[in-house]
């Protein structure tokens, strides 16, 4: 399978300043796309440039399909490593007509074995007859599929894409996205998508890397990064988190809110921080719950609601996520109860 291992890779800008990437080890199992997600100046670029040859890494290597591409003594250029790229914006050559695009990677082909892969890239991507059409005749979503096209014709090993649907508009981009993502499941292809967008990654990928100072602070499947973040710095960045002092006894942890059920904590934690996502809160009546307090704000996103209450005995406002009607107003006295179970983590 083509698996990408990149194991102990360090990159600095130059002698002296501080790595980007420092010590990054990362597993893309074969046949997986994989979203790589961070805040800004994490490494996320520098890592999808060393994995694809633009840059070398000081220390570590890089592998794919059991090829090391990089490592001491070894740098492998850009055309040599069987990699495709999906740039931003697409990134096609605006005098090459569409089949010519995707024909350009096809290097030593005779002209019978282009025409057929080509057409076979353009069914895929549900281009067919697009062929002869020039990159301004295309919409932003079809070009982004032509340059997804064009990256697989060459059959690579891997995959890298560089935040290809940010240039597009919200609904474009979740339709595009969808049409990468069966694309790649078609051609079993092993990807990488860098991403700044929470959402992107957790419904796009089938594991999700977030990146903090240059290493992975957790790599998982989408539902258990969520669900069972590594800390609550992760908690924090992959989607709203409440936080609440609690004590653990047993299998449950005592907080403001009540007695909620565990569903992890570290061995001998006892005193923490536990963690709750602002869909598992719920609004009810003031005398119908073991937790009271006062809504002070409430934004309303029409799928959902976010309200902000002031929980008796706590010192910071809580967020409730309420789908449907609004169930409260500024002002409002309500109770709280929680739903599921909590993950209980070292005080912060």
């Amino acid at each position: 399978m083509n698996d990408l291992q990149v194991a102990g890779v360090v990159k600095a800008y130059g002698p002296g300043a501080a790595p980007v990437l420092d010590g990054l080890d990362l597993t893309v199992p074969g046949g997986a796309l994989t979203a790589v997600l961070g805040p800004s100046g994490c490494g996320k670029t520098t890592l999808l440039r060393v994995v694809a040859g633009f840059l070398r890494a000081d220390e570590g290597t890089v592998t794919v399909a059991g090829r090391t591409l990089g490592g001491p003594g070894v740098h492998l250029p850009p055309e040599r490593r069987r990699i495709g790229i999906v740039p931003q914006e697409g990134a096609l050559f605006p005098h090459l007509s569409v089949a010519r695009n995707i024909a350009f990677g096809l290097t030593g082909a005779d002209r019978a074995v282009k025409r057929s892969r080509v057409s076979d890239m353009l069914d895929l991507v549900g281009l067919a007859g697009y062929g002869d059409r020039m990159p301004h005749e295309l919409s932003g979503g079809q070009q982004q599929r032509v340059s997804l096209a064009r990256a697989l014709a060459p059959e690579p090993h891997l995959v890298l894409l560089d935040e290809p649907f940010s240039a597009l508009d919200t609904g474009l981009r979740e339709a595009v996205r969808a049409d990468v993502r069966a694309v790649l499941r078609a051609t079993e292809a092993t990807a990488v998508l860098v991403t700044h967008d929470q959402q992107e990654a957790l419904s796009t990928a089938d594991l999700v890397a977030v990146l903090r100072e240059g290493r992975v602070a957790q790599c998982a499947a989408p539902e258990e990064l969520y669900r069972r973040p590594a800390d609550p710095w992760v908690a924090s960045f992959v989607g709203d988190a409440v936080f609440l002092p609690g004590e653990a006894e047993r299998d449950a942890v005592r907080t403001a809110l009540g007695t909620i059920p565990l569903d992890s904590a570290p061995a001998g934690l006892t005193l923490g921080t536990v963690l709750l996502r602002p869909e598992q809160l719920q609004v009810t009546a003031v005398d119908a719950a073991p937790a009271k307090g006062t809504v002070t704000d409430v934004r309303f996103l029409g799928h959902d609601a976010l309200l902000a209450v002031s929980v008796d005995g706590l010192a910071e406002p809580l967020t409730v996520r309420s789908p449907g009607p609004i169930p409260a107003r500024p002002g409002d006295r309500v109770g709280i109860t929680v739903t599921g179970e909590a993950t209980l983590h070292p005080a912060i």
